[in-house]
């Protein structure tokens, strides 16, 4: 069935020799490199690297009152969400004296990339900041790509949105140029009490274009990635219950986003794909960005797919896996529960994509392109470790020596069992 679902086609492969270049560079040429990568790229050069304070105050000094009212209303219902989120540790007790633990420990530092071009997210400050501070991450810097219109500095809103968080450590930088920078951190010219010196990070989370994700991939390994985000996508699940002109106003709010954005309706009714698409055109006229919507919904990765009945549809559904699922049915909720790859699942007429994309509290930096078949979207969880904390008595290894012999001899690795004979020797010694 996955052959014959729409889906953008975008070529990561291709992207990463151009990326391995611009990853060597900065490997080698640390912060001026990426200021002349940035200027090549950008057409601007910043001042300087690391964005000053100062320039951070003023963004938010000079936002839109209501635009931080409405940040800070997303930013509480992010933290209520992902505050439950957070794991309680717990021992389990083998036998008596016999003890392994799990502790979760945070990323020491962390670097979240958020993009530039056709629009400005602070909502994705919002989306990676808040659940790495939940988790307990103690280092956050941000990167974002320079802006002519600002003197080099990444958009105001950005800044903001960084400061209301309290976050200071923001750098003027995109791209692939900017992940890497990431993973490498200042060069030896740069002295570590410098205010510009950037410390390697050990985790790269937060969306980009083909060529950040061609840099997450080729530098996984030297730093953790969150995923390898490809073009949004929405896929609508819906029946003839649905309204048609909020059908029509979803698939058209993500398609706003990128012309290789993917809007999906999957549909048993004739009647309400047909009055989807009488609908489309006078909503799509009445946007800002038509041109790039139309291009969207035009495009290979946008479709209707008509289906035999709602379990058929949740066949196409689990096998796509979507970034975004909406579902707009009869039993809304019951279909959802039916539900096993999505990213992030909308139940019902009143919970649009573009809720979660800003103050549902959920978070809105999910898999693409079907990585939910197999990966989650950005949470706590993220951002944290799992440790293992083995303690067992000498009574209780004694009581298990002769399992460990047995099992590491069936694998002939006898010094396995030597490292446990060892200490039965000692004991019977002791004796």
């Amino acid at each position: 069935m996955r052959r014959f679902i729409p889906r953008a086609q975008i070529d990561v492969a291709s992207a990463e020799a151009a990326v391995g270049g611009v990853i060597e560079r900065v490997r080698s040429g640390g912060e001026q490199a990426v200021l002349e990568i940035g200027e090549q790229f950008d057409k601007v050069r910043p001042p300087s690297l690391r964005v000053p304070e100062s320039v951070i105050d003023a963004a938010l000094a000079h936002l839109d009152p209501a635009v931080i009212e409405s940040l800070e209303e997303a930013i509480r219902r992010v933290r209520a969400v992902h505050g439950d989120q957070l794991p309680e540790p717990h021992t389990t007790t083998v036998a008596p004296g016999a003890n392994v633990s799990q502790r979760w420990v945070p990323v020491d530092r962390v670097g979240l990339y958020v993009p530039g071009g056709r629009a400005v997210y602070p909502s994705s400050v919002v989306m990676n900041v808040v659940p790495a501070q939940l988790a307990g991450v103690r280092s956050i810097a941000i990167a974002s790509p320079p802006q002519v219109e600002f003197g080099g500095w990444p958009h105001p809103t950005i800044l903001a949105a960084a400061k209301l968080l309290g976050i200071d450590e923001v750098y003027a930088a995109g791209g692939a140029q900017a992940i890497a920078w990431f993973a490498f951190g200042s060069d030896s010219s740069v002295a570590p009490d410098s205010p510009s010196y950037c410390q390697p990070v050990s985790l790269v989370t937060g969306p980009g274009n083909i060529y950040v994700t061609a840099a997450k991939r080729l530098l996984r390994g030297v730093i953790g990635i969150d995923s390898e985000a490809g073009p949004t996508e929405i896929m609508i699940l819906a029946d003839d219950s649905a309204n048609p002109r909020h059908v029509a106003a979803d698939l058209i709010s993500q398609a706003e986003h990128d012309v290789i954005a993917a809007s999906v309706l999957v549909t048993d009714s004739e009647s309400l794909a047909d009055s989807v698409m009488e609908a489309l055109p006078g909503l799509v006229a009445s946007t800002k960005h038509t041109e790039r919507i139309t291009e969207a919904l035009s495009g290979p990765q946008s479709a209707v797919v008509l289906v035999r009945d709602l379990e058929q549809g949740l066949e196409v559904v689990n096998a796509y896996g979507a970034e975004h699922l909406e579902v707009q049915t009869k039993g809304a909720q019951a279909v959802a529960s039916q539900v096993r790859n999505a990213g992030a699942i909308f139940v019902g007429p009143w919970s649009p994509v573009s809720l979660g994309d800003y103050c549902a509290g959920s978070n809105h930096v999910l898999p693409t392109g079907g990585c939910a078949c197999f990966s989650s979207g950005l949470s706590v969880h993220s951002f944290l470790r799992s440790i293992q904390v083995v303690d067992y008595s000498q009574a209780a290894l004694l009581e298990v020596a002769n399992d460990v012999l047995v099992l590491s001899a069936a694998e002939d690795l006898p010094a396995h069992g030597q490292a446990v004979a060892v200490r039965m020797t000692a004991t019977e010694a002791q004796e």
